[in-house]
């Protein structure tokens, strides 16, 4: 019991705080919504370049020279992970029942590859973790530019979007962070220092986004309690569910039969995989709850495509290993 509260306590948090979230927005909110918004509204904006910089921090970038010397599968990881999927996902959002879920369908569709949980898998099934390394950076690097114009494209039409007003707001929350964290990790004392305390770090940059989720369902609360939540209500979300669960299977799928095609090996194959298909919570969060207003749902789809995937891919890495007996484990890949 222990060890699967150690291993899963995050995503137990999540399921915790989101109902949690609800009802104490649907209380609190309702009555005196401006003080307690302003806030720790404010205090949420602030949570996500700390993630962003607590995951950087801890990122080991000195293994990227041998993939940027042979970038096929770096390229073909990011063109599934910025291509694929957000062009899959643009005919789903028209069958979506509810239109918050439309609009965060998109998003969770448009961010960039996790931040660590890529790499982490990619370990235990023995891959290249210098490819999905790569990946990481590129994707979020380049978020700033890359997921605007997708939602844009998407969802402009229904929600209004002020596009070079998100790109400036992505490059200070998301692009600065980076690579103030990477800029850190120049320092050999710092760099030791993080990662000595990389599995605390982590935890500091999970709880965060607990906080962050449980403050979009506080602000969801007062909605869902006059949203008349029957069959049909239901019946959307499991709709939307259905979607990021086949947006990302589709995403293994492609990466990794298309890796196949361009003749990577094995571990390449692995790497592309995962980085391929895998989402970022933090940056979906901070788009569908302080980038997108009037949205409140819109950011659940965001935490259904995370927690889907790190469900399906706990069973895809169990095809993908070989039997070891080291007796080592892996950090805890929930963290983004």
């Amino acid at each position: 019991m222990r060890d699967f509260l150690t291993r899963r306590w995050f995503i137990l948090g999540l399921l915790t705080l989101i109902p949690l979230g609800f009802v104490l927005g649907a209380s609190l909110l309702e009555t005196e919504p401006g003080a307690l918004e302003e806030k720790v509204g404010t205090l949420s904006k602030l949570l996500t370049p700390i993630v962003l910089f607590l995951m950087s921090v801890t990122l080991d970038s000195g293994k990227l020279w041998a993939a940027v010397r042979a970038p096929g599968p770096v390229l073909w990881a990011c063109v599934v992970n910025f291509g694929v999927i957000p062009l899959c996902a643009w005919p789903l959002v028209a069958w979506q029942l509810h239109p918050d879920f439309a609009v965060g369908l998109m998003v969770a569709a448009s961010v960039p590859c996790t931040m660590a949980a890529a790499s982490v898998w990619t370990r235990k099934a023995q891959g290249n973790d210098a490819v999905s390394m790569l990946v990481t950076i590129l994707t979020n690097g380049l978020c700033f530019l890359v997921t605007p114009l997708w939602l844009h494209w998407g969802i402009g039409a229904t929600v209004q979007i002020d596009l070079w007003e998100m790109v400036k707001k992505l490059l200070l929350s998301a692009l600065l962070p980076i690579l103030m964290g990477q800029l850190v990790r120049q320092w050999s004392l710092l760099r030791d220092l993080a990662d000595r305390l990389k599995t605390q770090l982590g935890v500091m940059a999970q709880s965060c986004i607990l906080a962050i989720v449980f403050w979009a369902a506080m602000q969801g609360g007062p909605r869902l309690r006059t949203a008349n939540v029957d069959q049909g209500f239901l019946q959307a979300a499991l709709l939307v569910w259905g979607c990021v669960i086949a947006l990302h299977a589709m995403g293994l799928v492609v990466a990794w039969y298309g890796g196949r095609m361009w003749g990577f090996d094995r571990s390449d194959r692995v790497a592309t995989t995962f980085a391929g298909s895998q989402k970022t919570l933090p940056i979906g969060i901070y788009i569908a709850t302080d980038l997108l207003q009037g949205v409140p749902f819109a950011v659940y789809p965001m935490v259904m495509f995370h927690a889907s995937q790190l469900v399906l891919d706990t069973f895809v890495v169990d095809l993908m290993q070989r039997p070891s007996h080291d007796g080592q484990r892996e950090s805890d890949p929930s963290v983004r």
